[in-house]
């Protein structure tokens, strides 16, 4: 039976009993649907995870027993920074999500040329209070111990002189694949909005070290290329090909 997994920003300790805040307590007791003695796995992102059983679930509060602490960590030997250009609506919450399931560590939400999100007034800080909810959603779904970075939303001109590492961006113009780059143990990835860079914002990325690299012989879409390009780079320098398999092992297909 699958166990259900809460992030939570509370210091977590073994033998400790703690009361959730009320949007967590809200999750357990309305989406959940989590009764009394039930188990639960908390984490706090700091590493490791802690199984704990719910004592009390009720309108005033939800208290968890936390029993154990186990230290587990699915996190890839590879550091990736994700420098992603803002897409609209659904595209953009779909990208955060998938790329925290594949691994990246850190995310920039980037504000392009050709980005067609305009934001006025509180919208900046209320989408990324929102991406943040979808990061942390994410980090629990997929078993994850360390909550990714999400950093302030930055403009493209400011963000590419301050990277490290790797430096890469996607150019279906390009020459290179990843696969002719050297093994990494940092990558910066930059993936660009709907219709992609200008001629101005390649020069620039350029010009900050970061090498131009294509995904195959078709033009992806924003969502589609920032999940190719995470799973490309864990296949290739990350965790994707760890696993091995003796020769008894193999998996034949016909």
């Amino acid at each position: 039976m699958r166990i259900s997994r809460l992030y939570t920003s509370t210091e977590l300790n073994a033998g400790k009993q703690i009361e959730l805040d009320d949007e967590n307590a809200h999750y357990v007791r309305t989406v959940l649907r989590l009764k009394k003695d039930a188990e639960i796995i908390l984490f706090n992102g700091s590493g490791g995870e802690y199984l704990g059983s719910i004592i009390e679930v009720s309108r005033r509060a939800v208290v968890i027993d936390i029993k154990q602490w186990n230290n587990r960590s699915v996190e890839s030997t590879l550091s990736v920074h994700l420098g992603l250009g803002i897409s609209r609506g659904d595209r953009m919450d779909f990208s955060v999500q998938k790329v925290v399931e594949l691994g990246v560590n850190v995310i920039t939400p980037l504000i392009t040329e050709r980005c067609q999100v305009q934001f006025k007034g509180e919208k900046k800080s209320q989408r990324w209070v929102h991406w943040q909810k979808i990061v942390q959603h994410a980090t629990e779904q997929s078993g994850r111990t360390q909550l990714p970075d999400l950093l302030e939303i930055d403009s493209l001109s400011t963000w590419v002189i301050q990277q490290q590492g790797l430096k890469v961006f996607l150019d279906p113009y390009a020459e290179h694949s990843l696969a002719d780059l050297e093994r990494p143990t940092q990558v910066t990835l930059l993936v660009g909005p709907e219709g992609g860079f200008s001629d101005a914002e390649r020069t620039l990325a350029k010009a900050a070290g970061f090498i131009p690299v294509r995904m195959g012989a078709r033009i992806l879409r924003t969502e589609t290329a920032a999940l190719a390009a995470l799973s490309a780079v864990q296949m290739l320098w990350g965790d994707f090909g760890t696993a091995k398999k003796s020769d008894d092992q193999c998996i034949n297909v016909e």
